[in-house]
């Protein structure tokens, strides 16, 4: 599940069991600090907050796939597919710009941000604003994809691998989104 061993915290996981009952890997990974992780909560929940959901999952997606995240591109993709695309058009976003203007505009700058921040100029956020974009929209992306990068890079950093119930995603969905680790086989 993880190269790290952390301890057992029922409480911790009795409270953070997904809607399907079982505790994510990454709640084991996080419990040799919990407090990191209830404060990675807050911040993920104030950034999301903020930002049509939609809109959020593709850049945390962007982002997700941009860092080779297994763990996070099927999390979020699997939303995706959920609320508000087929399982093939979710795929299809790992290797082909999104259709709309803005949706390609916000993931290829939340790629950007998650792989070379330090690249992005004022051309690229000007890009965002000719696509509608506000400044609180682009930090918005700025933060969906910064925190992207903490997330993700904690599980790869420590190996966690994805819940074994990725497994039962379409095959379409599942193939394109395991851009990195492993899916969890135990």
């Amino acid at each position: 599940m993880a190269f790290i061993s952390t301890p057992n915290d029922p409480e911790l996981f009795d409270a953070n069991r997904a809607p399907a009952g079982h505790v994510p890997n990454f709640v084991h990974t996080f419990a040799a600090r919990p407090a990191v992780y209830e404060a990675w909560k807050q911040l993920n929940g104030a950034i999301k907050e903020s930002m049509d959901l939609r809109r959020y999952e593709l850049a945390t997606l962007a982002a997700a796939t941009a860092l080779k995240s297994s763990y996070c591109s099927l999390a979020h993709g699997q939303i995706l597919a959920d609320k508000f695309y087929t399982a093939e058009e979710v795929a299809a976003l790992v290797d082909e710009p999104a259709n709309d203007p803005v949706d390609r505009a916000v993931m290829a700058f939340a790629r950007k941000v998650a792989l070379a921040a330090d690249t992005v100029t004022r051309a690229d956020v000007d890009e965002l604003k000719a696509v509608g974009l506000s400044d609180a929209d682009v930090l918005d992306v700025v933060l969906a994809a910064a925190a992207r990068a903490f997330f993700s890079k904690t599980l790869d950093g420590t190996g966690t691998q994805p819940d074994s119930a990725y497994n039962n995603l379409p095959d379409t969905l599942r193939t394109a989104l395991t851009v990195g680790r492993p899916i969890y086989s135990g």
